[in-house]
């Protein structure tokens, strides 16, 4: 079975990709304008003059911080693909996919992203080993400054000091991304550039890639783009969104939750994305279990059932 979308009185998947590009372009600088707006109120023309304090780890500005990466994340992924169905003059729900869930396949997807976590905290170690040849040292030495900097922003928003602030994370880190990297990476990305090839190994990895890509971590880049590929194939299998939407959701959650616990016990916030330590026979078993769930997870799917 060729998993296709229904293209009658659609715009050409062209068409839709620059839509997309177009709308998240607009999306990020009307909300990144109103989150400058907020900030100017919070905290007076200083932090406009000096942006970088923003993310200084003062925790006077966490608020602030917190307010705007909020906003910046609704204008560049939610906002777009939700207006996209709209300008093609069809219903969210049926334009993306948003079947009924099952209690099996949700609980099969719950172990996925369980039994995957030491193989993916493998691939994360594997990736962060990576060197360049000597010609290429200047690249290296600026995406490790990236990565350095990306770090940093991560520990200044994972910093908790009550449940409140555990409860805004889990929307801003979890929640928020799941539904809206998902909608437009997944529904929308995923869909076109399905739409252009009719392969759907082709649409799931090239979105995956941009997927990793676009968060601008390279040493996390290998992760990720996995990360995007599983999301992309439980999206296929299933043929609903909602699905998607929890892995995403668990795997961010998780760490959520992590940085809280390390912060609790006074651990340093650095060993979040370290929390498995296992022999190679440990990532092994790992990746065999993960890859018994996901066939498992497939066969119990309509698109399995009718491909078998």
């Amino acid at each position: 079975m060729s998993f296709q979308y229904p293209e009658k009185h659609e715009k050409s998947a062209y068409i839709q990709l620059l839509i997309l590009c177009g709308l998240a372009l607009t999306g990020l600088m009307i909300f990144s304008l109103i989150g400058l707006v907020i900030l100017y109120a919070m905290y007076g023309q200083a932090v406009l003059i000096d942006p970088i304090a923003l993310a200084s780890g003062d925790p006077k500005y966490l608020s602030g911080l917190k307010i705007f990466q909020i906003l910046s994340s609704v204008g560049l992924f939610l906002a777009p693909p939700l207006l996209l169905p709209l300008i093609e003059g069809k219903k969210i729900k049926n334009f993306y996919d948003f079947k009924k869930t099952q209690p099996s396949l949700t609980a099969l997807l719950i172990l996925i992203m369980i039994f995957s976590m030491p193989f993916m905290e493998w691939t994360a170690l594997w990736n962060q080993k990576m060197h360049f040849p000597e010609f290429l040292k200047p690249l290296e030495v600026w995406m490790k400054a990236k990565e350095a900097e990306a770090m940093r922003m991560t520990i200044v928003l994972l910093t908790v000091n009550g449940i409140g602030d555990f409860l805004v994370n889990l929307f801003m880190i979890a929640l928020l991304p799941a539904v809206a990297e998902e909608l437009m990476f997944r529904g929308g990305v995923q869909r076109s550039f399905n739409r252009m090839f009719g392969n759907p190994h082709v649409a799931i990895w090239l979105s995956a890639f941009i997927f990793s890509a676009i968060h601008m971590q390279f040493y996390g880049f290998l992760p990720r783009i996995l990360l995007g590929a599983a999301f992309g194939y439980i999206y296929v299998w299933s043929g609903s969104l909602w699905y998607a939407m929890l892995a995403h959701f668990l795997n961010n959650g998780f760490a959520v939750g992590m940085a809280w616990y390390l912060q609790s016990k006074n651990l340093p916030l650095s060993g979040v994305e370290q929390t498995f330590h296992f022999q190679w026979y440990g990532y092994a078993i790992s990746l065999a279990i993960t890859t018994l769930f996901l066939w498992k997870f497939k066969q119990n799917t309509n698109y399995g059932k009718q491909l078998g």
